[in-house]
């Protein structure tokens, strides 16, 4: 790892296609040069760009890809440029998989965390009616990794089935709770497509905090988080 000045401007990590948006904006991950254990997924909810920011200025310590671990920046580019949680046709990609439990209603989020749910989006047409959610699909079969790890904001607790060796470590990096559920349903969401697979998801709910603070605190405790799982 190298925090020098220098490297902090670029991420030097080459990057590939693996999609293509409602927009047209080209998704791309960063593969690893082994066998991919860890896949790490960030915005994939647009509104939570901090997700994106914090993971790429995490990686800039980095000169070379990993060995085992692969990561998708910005699952939802459209949402993150429009500022939206969903993508470009109003869809929440976190309940557009293809679960048993996948739901045609209507998904109802909130403004900011303390607020109603006052905003509706939709889960798609069916599972799956999105590029965006059908090409990390594709992905995620592709590499096949034993974990999966996807970054959100900003509720502040890691939220996983049980207390794994991946799971204590994020809590001792970000000195945040585990929690078993996060407390209401999430139908059609990668957790529960990863479950109905049974493959292991760890939903990293960053707290709420400006993004030079969430850098200036986690940043270098989640490159070592990250360099420590990386094995051959």
């Amino acid at each position: 790892m190298n925090f020098e000045p220098e490297t902090r401007g670029t991420l030097r990590l080459e990057t590939r296609i693996y999609g293509t948006s409602v927009l047209g904006a080209p998704l791309r991950y960063i593969p690893c040069t082994g066998r991919c254990r860890l896949l790490v997924v960030a915005a994939i909810h647009g509104e939570e760009p901090e997700t994106t920011f914090l993971l790429s200025r995490s990686l800039r310590a980095f000169g070379n890809n990993f060995r085992s671990i692969a990561f998708v920046l910005c699952a939802n580019p459209d949402g993150v440029t429009l500022g939206t949680r969903g993508n470009a046709n109003g869809v929440d990609l976190n309940r557009n998989f293809k679960t048993s439990n996948w739901n045609a209603g209507a998904v109802p989020s909130r403004s900011v965390l303390e607020a109603p749910r006052d905003t509706l989006l939709s889960p798609g047409t069916a599972p799956a009616s999105e590029p965006e959610t059908l090409a990390l699909i594709t992905l995620i079969e592709k590499l096949a990794p034993e974990t999966i790890l996807s970054m959100h904001a900003p509720i502040g607790c890691i939220d996983a089935p049980a207390a794994t060796e991946i799971v204590r470590e994020l809590g001792d990096v970000f000195g945040i709770p585990h929690v078993a559920d996060i407390g209401y349903a999430t139908p059609g969401s990668l957790g529960t497509w990863c479950a109905e697979r049974k493959k292991e998801c760890v939903t990293l709910e960053l707290p709420r905090m400006p993004l030079e603070l969430l850098f200036e605190r986690f940043g270098r405790g989640f490159s070592e988080f990250l360099a420590g799982r990386d094995v051959p």
